[in-house]
């Protein structure tokens, strides 16, 4: 989570509950009279920016009352931050809020949550939409780019790659969606936030790609590598949750209020990697 000041630019103070990293500071959004959080009430925040969540979707599919306190309370819990301090919410959700039987989706498309994370994610997206027209939502799905612990799908292909790792994939064929650099949403952020937008506002890039497709397209910058990649079809994986296979995003609202922006492509973030 991340609490903003609007001055002439942004004074941002980052927090952590979970996982500790230089520069943030501990705030645990379950407990808000925790002694040890963040210090709000000196910062008096005139933004926050929401991203917590319990995301291991199918550990959620068979824990559902944890899945509810990670993200849905702790929404609740923010809310109630955000109404003392008269902050603007700004939401991080995802395409799950969808079928995924007719994506990419648009915002002014049906939800249709069929998971217990994806009807977690949107509780707490209704929650912050009712709670103030002023309030931002942000859609984003495939997040990919550099971080610290290398967790997200592409960047973990890229270090599998580049220490020869001896790893067998089973990833489905028929799961689509539109990967984003995060570096591109932070940038689309800034936009929307110094132009005090609001509402639902869909970011993806121009990528559509299935699993496989994905990892394929990281591993053939590796010549040599022993990443064996085996397509699946998303029901011989049994996974708890199910999964919107069709899913992914457009953009075009965003792109309409700001044509002039670019979004990278996957080929691009590997280029910048020297790949």
């Amino acid at each position: 989570m991340h609490y903003l000041k609007m001055q002439e630019g942004f004074d941002i103070a980052g927090t952590f509950f979970s996982f500790a990293a230089d520069g943030l500071y501990y705030y645990d959004t379950l407990n808000p009279d925790n002694p040890e959080n963040f210090d709000i009430e000196n910062f008096k925040p005139t933004h926050i920016l929401h991203a917590g969540a319990l995301t291991f979707v199918d550990y959620c599919e068979t824990h559902p009352e944890e899945s509810e306190l990670k993200t849905v309370q702790s929404t609740r819990n923010i809310l109630k931050i955000a109404e003392k301090y008269h902050s603007k919410i700004i939401y991080i959700s995802t395409d799950y809020v969808f079928d995924g039987k007719a994506g990419p989706y648009d915002e002014k498309a049906e939800v249709n949550p069929i998971s217990v994370y994806a009807s977690h994610k949107l509780e707490a997206e209704m929650l912050v939409r009712n709670q103030s027209e002023g309030n931002l939502i942000l859609r984003v799905t495939n997040v990919y780019g550099d971080e610290i612990r290398n967790k997200n799908f592409v960047a973990r292909l890229v270090e599998m790659g580049q220490h020869h790792e001896k790893v067998t994939l089973n990833l489905p064929v028929d799961q689509y969606a539109t990967p984003v650099n995060a570096l591109d949403i932070a940038k689309a952020l800034h936009l929307l936030i110094k132009d005090n937008k609001a509402g639902v506002y869909n970011i993806a890039a121009t990528d559509y790609l299935n699993r496989v497709q994905l990892a394929r397209k990281v591993m053939t910058r590796f010549p040599v590598n022993e990443v064996s990649i085996i397509s699946k079809l998303t029901s011989e994986l049994k996974q708890p949750a199910l999964r919107p296979l069709q899913g992914g995003l457009k953009s075009e609202k965003f792109l309409t209020e700001y044509p002039y922006f670019y979004f990278s492509s996957v080929d691009e973030y590997l280029y910048s990697k020297n790949l």
